[in-house]
Protein backbone atom coordinates (compact mmCIF):
# COMPACT_ATOMS: atom_id res chain seq x y z
CA UNK A 1 0.00 0.00 0.00
CA UNK A 2 2.00 3.21 -1.23
CA UNK A 3 -0.04 5.66 -0.07
CA UNK A 4 -2.41 7.10 2.71
CA UNK A 5 -5.25 7.83 0.54
CA UNK A 6 -5.30 4.10 0.41
CA UNK A 7 -5.00 3.14 4.04
CA UNK A 8 -7.66 5.65 4.94
CA UNK A 9 -10.11 3.69 1.91
CA UNK A 10 -9.39 0.03 3.44
CA UNK A 11 -9.76 1.46 6.83
CA UNK A 12 -12.83 3.10 6.35
CA UNK A 13 -11.63 6.55 7.77
CA UNK A 14 -11.02 9.82 6.32
CA UNK A 15 -7.89 10.72 4.93
CA UNK A 16 -7.15 13.20 8.40
CA UNK A 17 -8.24 11.02 10.77
CA UNK A 18 -5.34 8.54 9.97
CA UNK A 19 -2.64 11.16 9.45
CA UNK A 20 -3.38 12.30 13.43
CA UNK A 21 -3.76 8.71 14.35
CA UNK A 22 -0.31 7.89 12.97
CA UNK A 23 0.75 11.37 14.68
CA UNK A 24 -0.47 10.15 17.86
CA UNK A 25 -2.59 13.08 18.00
CA UNK A 26 -4.97 12.61 21.53
CA UNK A 27 -8.54 13.31 20.15
CA UNK A 28 -8.42 10.22 17.96
CA UNK A 29 -9.46 7.32 20.24
CA UNK A 30 -6.27 4.91 21.63
CA UNK A 31 -8.00 2.03 19.94
CA UNK A 32 -8.69 3.66 16.59
CA UNK A 33 -4.56 5.10 16.62
CA UNK A 34 -3.85 1.26 17.75
CA UNK A 35 -6.31 -0.17 14.73
CA UNK A 36 -4.08 2.37 12.33
CA UNK A 37 -0.91 1.62 13.31
CA UNK A 38 -1.54 -2.03 13.17
CA UNK A 39 -3.22 -1.60 9.49
CA UNK A 40 -0.28 0.64 8.50
CA UNK A 41 2.46 -2.17 9.71
CA UNK A 42 0.85 -4.78 7.85
CA UNK A 43 0.02 -2.80 4.38
CA UNK A 44 4.00 -1.44 5.08
CA UNK A 45 3.16 1.83 4.81
CA UNK A 46 5.27 4.75 5.77
CA UNK A 47 4.87 8.09 5.68
CA UNK A 48 7.25 10.32 4.14
CA UNK A 49 10.31 11.70 5.83
CA UNK A 50 8.70 15.35 6.38
CA UNK A 51 5.92 13.75 8.25
CA UNK A 52 8.07 11.91 10.42
CA UNK A 53 10.37 14.76 11.39
CA UNK A 54 6.68 16.94 11.63
CA UNK A 55 5.66 13.85 14.43
CA UNK A 56 8.95 14.58 16.25
CA UNK A 57 8.52 18.59 16.45
CA UNK A 58 5.79 20.27 14.91
CA UNK A 59 5.42 23.85 14.27
CA UNK A 60 1.33 23.47 13.54
CA UNK A 61 1.46 26.65 11.13
CA UNK A 62 1.11 26.74 7.53
CA UNK A 63 2.52 30.40 6.14
CA UNK A 64 1.05 31.86 3.02
CA UNK A 65 3.97 34.44 1.70
CA UNK A 66 1.68 37.77 0.78
CA UNK A 67 3.45 38.91 -2.31
CA UNK A 68 4.42 43.01 -1.28
CA UNK A 69 3.81 44.36 -5.52
CA UNK A 70 0.78 45.67 -6.62
CA UNK A 71 -1.96 43.74 -8.14
CA UNK A 72 -1.38 39.76 -6.86
CA UNK A 73 -4.40 39.77 -4.43
CA UNK A 74 -8.13 40.62 -5.39
CA UNK A 75 -9.06 41.14 -1.03
CA UNK A 76 -12.20 39.85 -1.32
CA UNK A 77 -12.51 36.47 -2.30
CA UNK A 78 -8.76 36.18 -1.45
CA UNK A 79 -9.13 36.60 2.19
CA UNK A 80 -12.48 34.24 1.88
CA UNK A 81 -10.76 31.67 1.14
CA UNK A 82 -7.81 32.15 3.92
CA UNK A 83 -10.58 32.54 6.39
CA UNK A 84 -12.28 28.91 5.12
CA UNK A 85 -8.88 27.59 4.48
CA UNK A 86 -7.88 28.60 8.70
CA UNK A 87 -10.83 27.40 9.85
CA UNK A 88 -9.97 23.73 8.41
CA UNK A 89 -7.04 23.28 9.30
CA UNK A 90 -7.44 24.99 12.76
CA UNK A 91 -9.93 21.36 13.44
CA UNK A 92 -6.70 19.70 12.40
CA UNK A 93 -4.61 21.21 14.73
CA UNK A 94 -2.97 23.60 12.62
CA UNK A 95 -2.88 27.43 12.01
CA UNK A 96 -2.75 29.77 9.06
CA UNK A 97 -0.75 32.54 9.05
CA UNK A 98 0.05 35.25 6.02
CA UNK A 99 3.67 36.44 6.39
CA UNK A 100 3.86 39.85 4.17
CA UNK A 101 7.36 39.76 2.46
CA UNK A 102 9.52 42.15 4.08
CA UNK A 103 10.98 45.19 1.90
CA UNK A 104 14.30 44.41 0.52
CA UNK A 105 13.01 40.06 0.74
CA UNK A 106 12.35 38.22 -1.96
CA UNK A 107 9.43 35.40 -1.40
CA UNK A 108 11.99 33.05 -1.85
CA UNK A 109 14.12 34.23 0.86
CA UNK A 110 11.32 34.15 2.98
CA UNK A 111 10.48 30.62 2.33
CA UNK A 112 13.84 29.60 3.32
CA UNK A 113 13.86 31.66 6.47
CA UNK A 114 10.72 29.23 7.23
CA UNK A 115 11.71 26.36 6.05
CA UNK A 116 15.47 26.35 7.36
CA UNK A 117 14.14 27.57 10.75
CA UNK A 118 11.92 24.98 10.95
CA UNK A 119 8.75 27.29 11.30
CA UNK A 120 6.06 25.84 9.59
CA UNK A 121 4.56 22.51 8.40
CA UNK A 122 3.55 23.10 5.22
CA UNK A 123 3.15 26.46 2.86
CA UNK A 124 0.04 27.84 0.53
CA UNK A 125 1.69 29.90 -2.13
CA UNK A 126 -0.16 32.35 -4.10
CA UNK A 127 -0.14 34.15 -8.12
CA UNK A 128 2.01 31.37 -9.50
CA UNK A 129 4.64 32.41 -11.78
CA UNK A 130 5.24 30.32 -14.93
CA UNK A 131 9.05 28.95 -13.51
CA UNK A 132 8.44 29.72 -9.76
CA UNK A 133 11.27 29.47 -7.58
CA UNK A 134 9.54 29.02 -4.57
CA UNK A 135 7.82 26.26 -5.97
CA UNK A 136 11.04 24.52 -6.78
CA UNK A 137 12.87 25.19 -3.83
CA UNK A 138 9.70 23.67 -1.87
CA UNK A 139 10.25 20.29 -4.33
CA UNK A 140 13.54 20.16 -3.27
CA UNK A 141 13.54 20.05 0.36
CA UNK A 142 10.28 17.87 0.42
CA UNK A 143 8.37 20.91 2.24
CA UNK A 144 4.37 19.92 1.91
CA UNK A 145 2.65 22.89 -0.16
CA UNK A 146 0.01 23.70 -2.07
CA UNK A 147 -0.30 26.42 -5.01
CA UNK A 148 -3.05 28.83 -6.01
CA UNK A 149 -2.71 28.42 -9.87
CA UNK A 150 -0.63 26.71 -11.75
CA UNK A 151 3.31 26.27 -12.87
CA UNK A 152 5.75 24.82 -15.67
CA UNK A 153 7.70 22.35 -13.31
CA UNK A 154 8.35 19.25 -15.17
CA UNK A 155 7.68 18.03 -11.76
CA UNK A 156 3.96 17.45 -10.10
CA UNK A 157 2.82 19.77 -7.55
CA UNK A 158 -0.50 19.84 -5.48
CA UNK A 159 -2.38 23.13 -6.82
CA UNK A 160 -6.04 24.25 -7.34
CA UNK A 161 -6.57 26.41 -10.05
CA UNK A 162 -9.25 27.95 -12.78
CA UNK A 163 -9.29 26.85 -16.63
CA UNK A 164 -7.98 30.54 -17.95
CA UNK A 165 -7.37 29.08 -21.19
CA UNK A 166 -10.85 27.43 -21.93
CA UNK A 167 -12.88 30.64 -20.24
CA UNK A 168 -10.64 33.24 -22.27
CA UNK A 169 -11.55 31.24 -25.44
CA UNK A 170 -15.37 31.12 -25.01
CA UNK A 171 -15.23 35.09 -23.92
CA UNK A 172 -13.28 35.62 -27.66
CA UNK A 173 -15.49 33.06 -29.01
CA UNK A 174 -18.90 34.82 -27.30
CA UNK A 175 -17.81 38.25 -29.00
CA UNK A 176 -16.75 37.02 -32.37
CA UNK A 177 -20.29 35.06 -32.41
CA UNK A 178 -21.95 38.60 -31.83
CA UNK A 179 -20.47 40.28 -34.73
CA UNK A 180 -17.23 41.51 -33.23
CA UNK A 181 -13.86 40.75 -35.37
CA UNK A 182 -11.33 43.52 -33.52
CA UNK A 183 -11.17 41.67 -30.32
CA UNK A 184 -8.90 43.31 -28.26
CA UNK A 185 -6.82 41.39 -24.99
CA UNK A 186 -5.68 43.46 -21.83
CA UNK A 187 -3.01 41.09 -20.59
CA UNK A 188 -1.28 40.74 -17.44
CA UNK A 189 2.30 40.24 -16.82
CA UNK A 190 3.36 36.91 -18.82
CA UNK A 191 5.78 35.76 -16.48
CA UNK A 192 2.22 34.97 -14.36
CA UNK A 193 1.08 32.06 -15.19
CA UNK A 194 -3.00 33.29 -14.86
CA UNK A 195 -1.57 35.94 -17.20
CA UNK A 196 -0.02 33.72 -19.61
CA UNK A 197 -2.77 31.14 -20.40
CA UNK A 198 -5.26 33.79 -20.43
CA UNK A 199 -3.88 35.33 -22.75
CA UNK A 200 -3.08 32.03 -24.82
CA UNK A 201 -6.92 31.19 -24.64
CA UNK A 202 -7.74 34.36 -26.70
CA UNK A 203 -4.57 33.91 -28.88
CA UNK A 204 -5.87 30.25 -29.67
CA UNK A 205 -9.41 31.54 -30.56
CA UNK A 206 -8.41 34.78 -32.87
CA UNK A 207 -6.33 32.16 -34.67
CA UNK A 208 -8.85 29.22 -35.21
CA UNK A 209 -11.39 32.15 -36.35
CA UNK A 210 -8.73 33.59 -38.74
CA UNK A 211 -8.42 37.07 -37.12
CA UNK A 212 -5.11 38.65 -36.48
CA UNK A 213 -4.16 38.42 -33.14
CA UNK A 214 -2.03 41.60 -32.65
CA UNK A 215 -4.95 44.02 -30.92
CA UNK A 216 -2.93 43.36 -27.32
CA UNK A 217 -1.13 44.90 -24.54
CA UNK A 218 0.39 44.19 -21.56
CA UNK A 219 0.58 46.23 -18.15
CA UNK A 220 0.73 45.57 -14.53
CA UNK A 221 -2.33 43.70 -13.34
CA UNK A 222 -3.67 46.90 -11.79
CA UNK A 223 -5.72 49.52 -12.54
CA UNK A 224 -3.64 51.56 -13.97
CA UNK A 225 -1.89 48.97 -15.73
CA UNK A 226 -5.18 48.64 -17.62
CA UNK A 227 -5.71 51.75 -18.23
CA UNK A 228 -2.79 52.46 -19.94
CA UNK A 229 -3.02 49.06 -22.05
CA UNK A 230 -6.49 50.18 -23.13
CA UNK A 231 -4.94 53.78 -23.99
CA UNK A 232 -2.80 52.12 -26.02
CA UNK A 233 -5.18 50.15 -27.83
CA UNK A 234 -7.93 52.56 -28.50
CA UNK A 235 -5.10 54.88 -30.06
CA UNK A 236 -4.49 52.51 -32.84
CA UNK A 237 -6.11 53.06 -36.40
CA UNK A 238 -7.76 49.36 -35.96
CA UNK A 239 -8.87 49.97 -32.18
CA UNK A 240 -10.85 47.01 -30.50
CA UNK A 241 -14.47 47.04 -30.32
CA UNK A 242 -14.34 44.27 -27.77
CA UNK A 243 -11.76 43.58 -24.56
CA UNK A 244 -10.94 40.71 -23.21
CA UNK A 245 -9.20 41.90 -20.14
CA UNK A 246 -7.17 39.32 -17.81
CA UNK A 247 -8.54 40.58 -14.50
CA UNK A 248 -11.28 43.02 -13.22
CA UNK A 249 -9.06 45.51 -12.02
CA UNK A 250 -7.59 45.94 -15.34
CA UNK A 251 -10.86 46.15 -16.80
CA UNK A 252 -11.64 49.02 -14.48
CA UNK A 253 -8.86 50.90 -15.67
CA UNK A 254 -10.03 49.95 -19.16
CA UNK A 255 -13.34 51.38 -18.52
CA UNK A 256 -11.98 54.97 -17.36
CA UNK A 257 -9.67 55.12 -20.83
CA UNK A 258 -12.63 54.42 -22.18
CA UNK A 259 -14.71 57.15 -20.94
CA UNK A 260 -12.32 59.41 -21.41
CA UNK A 261 -11.68 59.30 -25.07
CA UNK A 262 -15.24 59.04 -25.73
CA UNK A 263 -16.00 55.84 -26.74
CA UNK A 264 -17.48 53.77 -23.58
CA UNK A 265 -20.33 53.06 -25.40
CA UNK A 266 -19.06 51.11 -28.45
CA UNK A 267 -16.08 49.02 -27.15
CA UNK A 268 -17.31 45.29 -25.55
CA UNK A 269 -15.16 44.40 -22.18
CA UNK A 270 -15.39 41.47 -20.33
CA UNK A 271 -12.94 40.30 -17.60
CA UNK A 272 -12.06 37.98 -14.82
CA UNK A 273 -12.00 37.58 -10.73
CA UNK A 274 -15.99 38.53 -9.99
CA UNK A 275 -14.56 41.25 -7.38
CA UNK A 276 -17.70 42.65 -5.92
CA UNK A 277 -16.42 46.17 -6.95
CA UNK A 278 -17.17 44.82 -10.86
CA UNK A 279 -21.05 44.73 -10.06
CA UNK A 280 -20.52 48.45 -9.21
CA UNK A 281 -19.07 50.12 -12.13
CA UNK A 282 -20.09 52.43 -15.24
CA UNK A 283 -21.36 50.57 -16.96
CA UNK A 284 -21.35 47.11 -14.74
CA UNK A 285 -18.64 44.53 -15.10
CA UNK A 286 -19.31 41.55 -17.21
CA UNK A 287 -16.83 38.73 -15.83
CA UNK A 288 -15.77 35.29 -15.64
CA UNK A 289 -15.05 33.26 -12.49
CA UNK A 290 -13.88 29.97 -11.31
CA UNK A 291 -16.49 27.47 -10.04
CA UNK A 292 -15.95 25.34 -7.16
CA UNK A 293 -17.64 26.05 -3.60
CA UNK A 294 -15.76 26.20 -0.90
CA UNK A 295 -12.03 26.78 -2.31
CA UNK A 296 -10.85 27.05 1.36
CA UNK A 297 -11.95 23.89 2.32
CA UNK A 298 -10.37 22.60 -1.19
CA UNK A 299 -7.26 24.50 0.13
CA UNK A 300 -6.90 23.01 3.48
CA UNK A 301 -8.07 19.22 2.40
CA UNK A 302 -5.39 19.57 -0.16
CA UNK A 303 -2.37 20.56 2.05
CA UNK A 304 -3.68 17.77 4.85
CA UNK A 305 -3.41 15.15 2.08
CA UNK A 306 0.42 16.50 1.15
CA UNK A 307 1.42 16.54 5.08
CA UNK A 308 0.22 12.89 5.21
CA UNK A 309 2.52 11.97 2.35
CA UNK A 310 -0.56 11.80 -0.65
CA UNK A 311 1.34 11.69 -4.38
CA UNK A 312 0.93 15.17 -5.80
CA UNK A 313 -0.46 13.51 -8.81
CA UNK A 314 -3.02 12.65 -6.43
CA UNK A 315 -3.62 16.76 -5.31
CA UNK A 316 -4.44 18.66 -8.48
CA UNK A 317 -7.78 20.39 -8.91
CA UNK A 318 -8.38 22.45 -12.48
CA UNK A 319 -11.90 24.18 -12.24
CA UNK A 320 -14.44 25.10 -15.02
CA UNK A 321 -15.07 28.54 -15.73
CA UNK A 322 -18.28 30.39 -15.84
CA UNK A 323 -19.89 33.87 -17.13
CA UNK A 324 -21.26 36.36 -14.99
CA UNK A 325 -22.83 39.13 -17.64
CA UNK A 326 -23.59 42.03 -16.51
CA UNK A 327 -23.59 44.98 -18.97
CA UNK A 328 -20.29 45.89 -20.29
CA UNK A 329 -19.89 43.12 -22.77
CA UNK A 330 -23.16 43.83 -24.18
CA UNK A 331 -22.80 47.73 -24.41
CA UNK A 332 -21.92 48.19 -28.67
CA UNK A 333 -25.06 46.07 -29.88
CA UNK A 334 -26.33 49.20 -30.88
CA UNK A 335 -23.46 50.96 -32.57
CA UNK A 336 -21.59 48.76 -34.33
Amino acid sequence: MSNIKQLAKALGLSITTVSRALDGYPDVSAATRERVRLAAEKAGYHPNAWARRLRKQRAELVAVPLPSDPGHIGPPHFLDMLTGCAEHLANAGLNLVIAPVPRGESELELCQRFVDGRRVDAMLLVRTRRQDERVEFLQSRGIPFVTNGRTESPVPHPFIDGDGFAGFHRATMRFHAAGHRRIGHIAGPQEYYFAHVRRCGWQAAMEELGLDADLCAEGVPIEQGGYRAALELLGRPDRPTALVCATDEMAIGALRALREVGGGAAVDVVAHDDLPMGAFTSPPLSTMRMTGENLGANFASLLLRAIAGEPAETLQELHGIEFVDRESHRRSALTR
